[in-house]
């Protein structure tokens, strides 16, 4: 069992830059990848950026360049910088770990883009 904690979200000004953070507890070294997933209403949940062990990253096209994931030396937590934040970036923000039969979600931070 993994448990995962989001904070970082809020509200931010078109332009603006955020970070949010995913702490894990439990069963952390059965963690081999953790990401960012994202919800807009009405829409699908999204990936937005992911992180595996081995610090090999890949992110949504439609955030490249503007998000960097990260962790640091000790892989937790995991960080989502997000700059240059626009409006259609606005969604409740997921953090997910995965490693063999674990597949564990955090309980979502919102993350609203309006001036």
């Amino acid at each position: 069992q993994v448990q995962l904690v989001e904070s970082g979200g809020g509200l931010v000004q078109p332009g603006g830059s955020l970070r949010l953070s995913c702490a894990a507890s439990g069963s952390i070294f059965s963690i081999y990848a953790m990401g960012w997933y994202r919800q807009a209403p009405g829409k699908k949940r999204e990936l937005v950026a992911a992180i595996t062990s081995g610090d090999s990253t890949n992110y949504a096209d439609s955030v490249k360049g503007r998000f960097t994931i990260s962790r640091n030396n000790a892989k937790n937590p995991v960080y989502l910088q997000m700059n240059s934040l626009k409006p259609e970036d606005t969604a409740v923000y997921y953090c997910r770990a995965r490693g063999g039969v674990l597949d564990s979600w955090g309980q979502g931070t919102q993350v609203t883009v309006s001036s």
